[in-house]
Formats: structure tokens, C-alpha cells, sequence
């Protein structure tokens, strides 16, 4: 009789010591990044781009139309290949080749026929129709985007750098705007002569649409 008693005892020692131990331990599974909890983390909004002052709106560009105090007409809208945005109860209207202040103006006209005084305000938040071109023997040919100001060496530096065999006195800036009589304006830039600090009025400012070719 004596045995089932011991035996009882030391069961009720290590129970009691196991309740003890779980109480102790720390409520891992409860605390943040453990087990299966998450944790709600909220996305920042995108940054709205401070445009130059030449800046036109065009295809592939993004932009922020918000309605004071009218959440629903507001949106951020993609500039079609066709020029046109898209908004709610306004339908198409017309964006590629104004500045953000004439769009302003467009979309308030058009507000105005289903709602009173509005007031709406244009944002850019991403330039992707500003675009510079480099071809030929460099490390990264194609197009770049020109969000700003952007001379001919930075635009080579973004490309990688010139090639070993590239002529580096001979890169020619092919302008995107054109003379009178429709032919395209250039100008041959000697790189090294750059790179020795001299005759620096070579270094371009480039404009949208230009090419730079390395031959």
C-alpha cells in the first residue's frame, strides 16, 4: 500500500513543478515578430516630384488630382499614350503638352459642370516622359530618364562610362528639336578634352529627346 502512495507523491511533485515552470515562462508566442503574429505596418505615400521649370506634362507621366473636400473625384491618374487622363464623373480630357497650372485650369472648367466651386489642385509624382537617349560604344546604351538638369559627362557616367575602343573626340549631341528647314541640329563633343578641364562649354545641357551617339 505504501508503494502506490510514492509514487503518487513524486507524480504530484512534477506536475506541480511543470505548472510552476509554464507560469514562469515568458508569452512568446504573444510578443511581436514570434510564432504566427504579424504586424500592421502602413505604406508611405509616394513623393510628389518638384518638376523644372520647362516641364510639360506628357505620355507615361503620373500625376495627383485632388478635389478640396471631395475625396471621391480625386485620384492619382496615368497620362495615356494617347495624352488623355481619366477621372471620375469627368471622363477624358486633355494632359500631355500642359504645364501642371494648365491642367489645373482644364479640370476645374470641367468640374464645374457637375459640382460648385471646385477646388482642385495638380501634383506630379513621376516624370517618365522626360527622357535622353545614349547609343553606341558605351557600358549601358538606351534611353535615360531626365527628371532635371542633366549635362552630356552625367548622362555618360549613368551609361557606364565610354568602352576601350569608343572615339572619344568625335561623340556627337544630336538635338531632338530641329532648324528651320526640318534638319536635326548637332554638335561633335570632345570627351577628353573634358576630362582635362578644358573647353567645358562642350558638356550640353540635354533637353528632352536628345541623343547622345558614341561611336
Amino acid at each position: 500500500m505504501r508503494k502506490p502512495r510514492r509514487l503518487w507523491c513524486v507524480g504530484s511533485v512534477l506536475v506541480l513543478c511543470a505548472a510552476r515552470a509554464s507560469a514562469q515562462a515568458p508569452a512568446v508566442l504573444n510578443s511581436p515578430g514570434a510564432g504566427t503574429a504579424t504586424k500592421t505596418t502602413t505604406a508611405a505615400p509616394a513623393p510628389v516630384v518638384v518638376p523644372p521649370p520647362d516641364y510639360v506634362i506628357g505620355p507615361d507621366d503620373v500625376l495627383s488630382i485632388g478635389f478640396w473636400r471631395d475625396k471621391e473625384l480625386s485620384a492619382d491618374v496615368f497620362v495615356r499614350p494617347d495624352g488623355k487622363i481619366s477621372l471620375p464623373l469627368l471622363n477624358d480630357i486633355q494632359a500631355a503638352g500642359l504645364t501642371p497650372e494648365q491642367l489645373r485650369v482644364s479640370v476645374t472648367e470641367a468640374a464645374s459642370r457637375v459640382m460648385e466651386d471646385p477646388t482642385v489642385m495638380v501634383m506630379v509624382k513621376q516624370i517618365n516622359s522626360r527622357r535622353v537617349f545614349v547609343v553606341g560604344q558605351v557600358a549601358k546604351p538606351g534611353p535615360y530618364p531626365l527628371p532635371g538638369p542633366m549635362s552630356v559627362v552625367q548622362l555618360l557616367s549613368l551609361a557606364g562610362g565610354l568602352l576601350e575602343y569608343a572615339d572619344r573626340e568625335n561623340i556627337l549631341v544630336i538635338r531632338a528639336a530641329k532648324q528651320a528647314d526640318g534638319t536635326p541640329i548637332s554638335q561633335r563633343v570632345n570627351y577628353g578634352d573634358l576630362m582635362r578641364g578644358k573647353k567645358l562649354q562642350q558638356n550640353l545641357e540635354l533637353k528632352p529627346g536628345d541623343t547622345v551617339m558614341v561611336p
